[in-house]
C-alpha cells in the first residue's frame, strides 16, 4: 500500500510532501486509523547505554526535526525515535530547494541546514505528545542538538549546553551532532584537542544535570563518514578518554559516488544518504568499533534498506540500527522486516 501511495507523493516537491506527510500521518493516528494499517511492532528488547530498546531499529534525527509526530512515529514499530537537530534559537534553515531525490539510486540530498523552531518548541511539543504524559516506556527517545549557524565556532559548546539544559530531563539519551555538512564548519568540532575540550565540556554538564534530576542520561556523539583512517583513530581515541557513553556512525557524505546514476542531481551540494552510502558508512563503522575495543557502543546509520542491511550492521559490530532514507523508500514495513530479522540473532 505504501508503495502504491508513494508513487503519487514523489510527484510534489520533496520538501513539501515531507512536511504533509508528517502531518497526515500524525492525523490518522489522532483519528486511530494508523494502528489499522501498520503492523504491531516486534518486541525484541535489548540493553545499551543502560537503556532498554523494545528492539534495535530506530529512525535517525532529521524527519521529525522539532518533536511534533513522536506519537504517529512510534506507532510505525521503531524501537527508539530520535528527533531533531535542534538549536537554541528558531532558523529557517539554507535556501530552497535543499531537498532532493535521487530515484534510481533510493537515495537523498539534502543540505536542509538545521532548520528548526528552537529548542523551546522542541520540548513544548514533546510535552504536548501522547509519548511523554502516558507511554514513555512504549518507546525509547533521543534528542540531536545543534548549534546555530550564526554561532561562531569557538563559541560552539554554549549552543550544545543550552539544549543539552533545556532537553536532558525530557529524554532518554541525547546526540551531539557535530558532523552535519550542511552547517559550515561545524565537522571542524570532530578533530583534536577542540574535540577532547567539547567533550569534557559536556560529560560535566552531564554531570550537573544527572545530579540536579537524580537522572542519568547517556550522551551519543554523531561522526561523518567522510573521515580518514587516522581521523577515525583519533576520535575514538578522545572518546574514550572523555568517556562518551555511545558514537552514531555516521552522517550523510559529501562524497558523490561515480555508480550514482542521477549525474545531475548528484552535483547538487548537501549531504548524501541511502544505499550510495552504505558501504562507505560500514568502512567508517568496522574501523571505529575495532579502534573503540568494545568501549563505547555503537550506533548505526547509513544507507539500510533491507533487512540484510540491518543485519550487516550488527554484525560489524554495532548495537542498534538506525534508519532514515530507507524509511522515506519503503515505508513502515522496513521497519518491522529488520527488527523481524535482528530478531533472529
Amino acid at each position: 500500500m505504501y508503495l502504491f501511495f508513494r508513487k503519487f507523493l514523489f510527484l510534489f516537491d520533496a520538501e513539501r510532501i515531507h512536511v504533509l506527510s508528517l502531518d497526515i500521518l500524525s492525523f490518522a493516528h489522532r483519528l486511530g486509523l494508523l494502528r489499522l494499517f501498520m503492523k504491531k511492532r516486534v518486541e525484541a528488547p535489548v540493553t545499551v547505554m543502560g537503556i532498554e530498546f523494545p528492539n534495535r531499529i530506530g529512525l535517525a534525527a532529521g524527519l521529525d526535526k522539532n518533536a511534533g509526530h513522536i506519537d504517529a512515529l512510534a506507532q510505525c514499530g521503531f524501537g527508539f525515535i530520535e528527533v531533531g537537530t535542534v538549536t537554541p534559537l528558531a532558523q529557517d534553515g539554507n535556501d530552497k530547494p535543499r531537498l532532493f531525490r535521487l530515484q534510481q539510486d533510493s537515495a537523498i540530498i539534502n543540505r536542509m541546514g538545521f532548520n528548526n523552531s528552537g529548542v523551546h518548541n522542541l520540548v513544548a511539543n514533546i510535552k504536548d505528545s501522547q509519548w511523554f504524559k502516558q507511554d514513555r516506556n512504549k518507546c525509547v527517545l533521543g534528542i540531536n542538538i545543534g548549534k546555530n549557524k550564526v554561532t561562531a565556532l569557538e563559541n560552539a559548546v554554549d549552543d550544545y549546553l543550552v539544549c543539552m539544559d533545556h532537553t536532558y530531563c525530557h529524554a532518554d539519551y541525547i546526540t551531539i551532532n557535530i558532523s552535519s555538512p550542511n552547517t559550515p564548519g561545524l565537522r571542524e568540532l570532530q578533530h583534536g584537542d577542540g574535540l577532547t575540550n567539547l567533550l569534557t565540556r559536556l560529560k560535566d554538564k552531564q554531570t550537573e544535570l544527572a545530579d540536579r534530576y537524580n537522572k542519568y542520561v547517556p550522551l551519543a556523539v554523531k561522526i561523518a563518514p567522510d573521515l580518514s583512517a587516522d581521523e577515525v583513530k583519533d576520535i575514538a581515541k578522545r572518546l574514550i578518554a572523555t568517556e562518551i557513553d555511545g558514537v552514531i556512525v555516521s552522517n550523510t557524505t559529501n562524497s558523490r559516488p561515480s555508480t550514482l546514476h542521477c549525474q545531475k542531481l548528484a552535483t547538487e551540494t548537501g549531504g548524501l544518504s541511502g544505499p550510495p552510502v552504505f558501504e562507505l558508512s560500514n568502512q567508517i563503522l568496522e574501523q571505529l568499533i575495532s579502534e573503540l575495543h568494545g568501549k563505547i557502543p555503537v550506533i548505526a546509520v547509513g544507507g539500510v534498506s533491507s533487512a540484510e542491511d540491518a543485519l550487516h550492521k550488527i554484525r560489524s559490530g554495532a548495537s542498534l540500527v538506525q534508519i532514515y532514507t530507507g524509511f522515506i523508500y519503503s515505508g513502515p514495513s522496513l521497519i518491522s522486516a529488520c527488527a523481524k530479522k535482528l530478531q533472529e540473532i
